[in-house]
Order: C-alpha cells, then sequence, then structure tokens
C-alpha cells in the first residue's frame, strides 16, 4: 500500500457491481479471489456480489476458506494460537487448489466444503456440478501469493490499526500472521480496497 497509489471513493453497492462486473468481462467458468482477514467480513461481501451476479443471470457460487481447514491435531500441533502455524498449517490451500480451482477447470466440478472446523470432522459434501458460465468466489485470508492462477483477484486490505480494532480479542493473536504475510508476497490483486470503513471503501482497480 504505497503512499503514491491513487484509490478511488467508492460506495459499498458500487464496489459490489465493480467486482461482478470483472468476473462478468472473463467468459466461461470463473474462479476469482475476495482475499481479506475475517475481521473484513469477506463472506458478507461475496454474498452479495453472488446476489449481483446471480440477478443478472450468471450462475454463482460462494467456497469459504475455513470450510477448508486442516483437522484440529494439525491446526493446533503447535498450540492454538502459534502465529507460524496460521500461516502454514491451519488452511489447506493445497486441498482447495485441488478441489476446486483445478478440478472446476478440468472435471467442471468443485467440492463446496472439504472440513467442518465447529465440528472437526469431514463435511461429507458432494462435488458439484459448474454450470456453463459458473462463478466461484473464494473468500479468505492469504489466498494471494500462493500461485492459485485465479481469473480474478480482489484485496479487502485492513490497516494494522483497523485489524486490531476489529478483531476478536480471541483472534488478535492472528494479526501478526496477517500483516507477515501481506509484508511477503509480491503479486497484486486487480482490485485493491482500503476496507478500513465498509461503508467508505476506496478502490485501485489494475488490469
Amino acid at each position: 500500500m504505497g503512499a503514491m497509489t491513487k484509490y478511488t471513493p467508492t460506495s459499498p453497492q458500487a464496489l459490489v457491481a465493480l467486482v461482478a462486473e470483472r468476473c462478468l468481462a472473463v467468459d466461461g467458468v470463473v474462479v476469482a479471489a475476495i482475499d481479506a482477514p475475517e475481521a473484513a467480513h469477506p463472506i458478507s461481501f461475496a454474498g452479495a456480489v453472488q446476489s449481483f451476479l446471480r440477478e443478472r443471470g450468471r450462475p454463482c457460487a460462494v467456497v469459504s476458506l475455513h470450510d477448508f481447514v486442516r483437522p484440529a491435531s494439525l491446526r493446533f500441533e503447535y498450540g492454538r494460537d502459534n502465529e507460524l502455524s496460521y500461516r502454514t498449517l491451519w488452511f489447506d490451500y493445497e486441498a482447495l487448489r485441488r478441489e476446486v480451482v483445478q478440478s472446476i477447470r478440468v472435471d467442471r466440478r468443485w467440492l463446496p466444503r472439504l472440513w467442518d472446523e465447529d465440528e472437526d470432522r469431514s463435511a461429507r459434501c458432494p462435488q458439484e456440478l459448474a454450470a456453463g458460465e459458473q462463478v466461484i468466489l473464494v473468500t479468505g485470508p492469504m489466498l494471494l501469493g500462493r500461485d492459485f492462477g485465479f481469473d480474478v483477484t480482489v484485496q479487502l486490505h485492513l490497516s494494522e490499526g483497523a485489524l486490531r480494532r476489529h478483531t476478536p480479542p480471541s483472534r488478535q493473536w492472528t494479526i501478526a500472521a496477517l500483516l507477515c504475510h501481506n509484508a511477503e508476497i509480491t503479486e497484486t490483486p486487480n482490485l485493491l480496497v482500503r476496507y478500513d470503513h465498509p461503508a467508505k471503501p476506496a478502490v485501485r482497480d489494475l488490469p
């Protein structure tokens, strides 16, 4: 988030439309990332984009990274609040790549959920068949920088101060991991959104 970077103020509704239009501009199956910490409520935002797309006749589904977590025995191997574990062990990014991103492109099927985080067991969810112009919105933290090859990438960026204000006390330990990951990645999203104040976002739109 460089000091010289120009951002354009927008409204929540216009931001939803902008993300949807990016997806509509891609023919065939689209897999889009909405990279955001939990404090930004990316599932709610993705749901608004999903509604926008469906109203325009484009089939759309939302996949949450929290439905692709690893079993608790692996997540908590080094403790329940280990920053490195949150970055590297908590989420099964490879399963997401295999069962969603690659599967929908190769077999035209995708797995909506892999693991039930609350019950700590398999979600026992069958694969779903993709429609002809299916859009999948993948939401969750630290998606960028992992070579997924998403068709559209959006980052809802929160400053450190906003992260600390909006992250529940029980999850404050995740902030160091989020900041470290963002500092290390070189991938630039198509839409980089200043999201400290969701009612007043500002966006940098890239090709």
